[in-house]
């Protein structure tokens, strides 16, 4: 009888010792830290030249999902819920990568060495003159005809207390489109616990050099099977705008919105006043944020699906772009055909053509110092 009770005696203990480890392997802990979402890697094809792109799949618990391909750092699909919890994919792109390897409007990419646009192609840096390869009139945009849209980058996951992430990697050579100095780049998303999709830039040069990043995704809070995004409903709290040319090169001036068709400070329809503009939206906004500090850029409702997207930043400009060149002959994902005004873009960044503009927040790196940015999509839904 003795024997039977320090039996069961040492059963119990045993019982109670493994408690932890049941209940941390049913928790998803690993070394005492919680595992949140999942990160999955598969193939999406190969460069002409043989080099394998992969695409990374990060899962948040609440089954928000973004899919990245190294080739660009495209977010080729994005997921989240809408009002009655049924989750859509909000992006623009394509199933497959040939689509991506084809021209088409930077769907989904990180852009640079310097997004959107530099006038004439070259500026001047240090009393030397740059000469850039110029893809669009006689403009430079998006960092040239090989841009950061068209490299494959190196990618690791990475997990953090906030959720699943990948962080990419890429060595711009001195001399890349033009621009000097060795470029070390990062970009790092992460899919957070609160539905967000989080994106850390960083950047480290050997020569003074222009630095400019940006992600350059096309939503449609509907699904972009939804059609036109003229109904969704845009908060944008910037008061001013940077006046640009037939080019849309800014010409160094600064407007306040108040009284023209750019002016979003109260929530308003994108296709409200849009026959005003020629062609449609696709503008720098100054956002009071000189400093460096996450502040709200802009806010987007959808009011039949009930999606809204906010969008963060530690920049000081944030680009509006309602798709106006997209003309119904590009197929995408599922065989949707993208017609105009079928997606917008906001593009955190500094303010075009700032490296030619003096009066405009500076975008040299020098030797020693860190570009960083952040920037966040985050996703919630109204009754």
């Amino acid at each position: 009888m003795r024997t039977s009770v320090r039996a069961i005696g040492y059963t119990v203990v045993l019982l109670l010792l493994a408690m932890p480890l049941v209940m941390a392997a049913k928790s998803g802990k690993k070394g005492g830290k919680a595992m949140k979402g999942s990160i999955t890697k598969t193939d999406f094809g190969k460069m002409p030249d043989g080099t394998p792109v992969d695409l990374y799949t990060l899962t948040n618990a609440q089954g928000m999902t973004a899919k990245i391909i190294t080739y660009g750092t495209i977010i080729t699909d994005l997921r989240v819920p809408d009002r009655a919890g049924k989750m859509g994919d909000v992006v623009m792109g394509y199933d497959r990568l040939d689509g991506y390897l084809a021209e088409h409007p930077y769907f989904g990419c990180t852009v640079g060495r310097v997004a959107n646009r530099i006038g004439g192609a070259r500026f001047v840096l240090d009393g030397k003159e740059y000469k850039l390869f110029a893809n669009n009139a006689n403009n430079a945009l998006h960092g040239g005809k090989k841009g950061f849209d068209k490299v494959v980058w190196k990618a690791e996951r990475q997990r953090s207390a906030e959720g699943p992430g990948v962080k990419f990697s890429y060595v711009s050579p001195d001399g890349e489109e033009g621009y000097p100095g060795n470029l070390s780049a990062t970009v790092t998303m992460t899919v957070t616990e609160n539905n967000a999709l989080k994106i850390e830039y960083a950047a480290t040069t050997d020569k003074p050099t222009p630095v400019n990043l940006t992600n350059h995704t096309y939503f449609n809070l509907g699904g972009p099977e939804s059609g036109n995004i003229l109904g969704h409903v845009l908060e944008l709290p910037a008061k001013k705008y940077t006046v640009s040319d037939d080019q849309l090169i800014p010409t160094g001036e600064i407007k306040d919105v108040a009284g023209t068709p750019f002016d979003f400070t109260k929530p308003t329809e994108i296709g409200a006043r849009i026959g005003q503009v020629t062609g449609g939206y696709d503008l720098n906004y100054v956002l009071d944020n000189l400093d460096g500090q996450l502040v709200l850029a802009a806010r987007v409702r959808d009011t039949k699906s009930g999606r809204i997207m906010e969008m963060q930043t530690t920049e000081p400009g944030v680009q509006f772009y309602t798709g106006n060149f997209l003309d119904g002959k590009l197929v995408g994902k599922g065989g949707v055909r993208y017609e105009k005004h079928q997606g917008f873009c906001l593009e955190a960044q500094h303010y075009p053509d700032a490296v030619n503009k003096p009066n405009f927040p500076s975008v040299i790196l020098r030797p020693g110092q860190t570009y960083k940015q952040t920037t966040i999509y985050s996703f919630r839904t109204s009754d």
